[in-house]
């Protein structure tokens, strides 16, 4: 068995897509993952599985309209490894996330895309706003003082914003934690 974290883009933002997180819990165990837990309501999942991660990912996305009320064109799932999630943090840029009380740093998970397709579509305000593209994820870091001012949201009109996921740096750090205590 191996242990493995979900990231499911787009339930609960914003009143839409509402997943209870523990009827999606429930929904994983029916579909045979053991040791299944979620880790607040954006649709982080920890659970082991001796299947694959493609064939976790079509499982799940199979199982999640027949079992939520979903506009299914938001939805879209990242399967990581405990080990992927920990290269992601271990290579993160020098200094991110290292001052939370300065800067609001986010990782931006990547669904399906590379991380040139992905930093495309980002715009950096100068004194603002620092991106870096990692494997697998974009490292988004803005500066607190100055986030109303941040060009973050920007990416959200783009097409590539739906093969995109966004966690903050301490829900990131949290899901490595927990594969810890499953």
């Amino acid at each position: 068995m191996s242990q493995y974290v979900a990231l499911l883009r787009g339930i609960n933002v914003g009143g839409k897509n509402k997943v209870p997180m523990v009827d999606l819990r429930k929904c994983l165990e029916e579909l045979g993952f053991s040791n299944v837990s979620t880790y607040i309501a954006s649709g982080n999942v920890i659970f082991e599985s001796a299947k694959n991660a493609d064939k976790i990912k079509a499982q799940i996305e199979e199982a999640l309209p027949g079992n939520f009320k979903l506009d299914n064109k938001l939805i879209k799932i990242l399967v990581l490894t405990r080990n992927q999630l920990q290269g992601i943090i271990d290579n993160k840029p020098k200094g991110f996330g290292d001052h939370p009380e300065k800067y609001h740093s986010d990782a931006v998970f990547l669904i399906g895309i590379n991380s040139a397709e992905a930093m495309s579509v980002f715009d950096p305000r100068d004194g603002v706003d620092t991106v870096w593209p990692g494997d697998g994820v974009i490292y988004s870091q803005r500066l607190s003082s100055e986030r109303t001012k941040s060009r973050l949201s920007k990416i959200v009109g783009t097409p590539n914003y739906k093969s995109m996921t966004i966690r903050n740096w301490n829900t990131t750090r949290k899901l490595l934690e927990l594969f810890e205590t499953s």
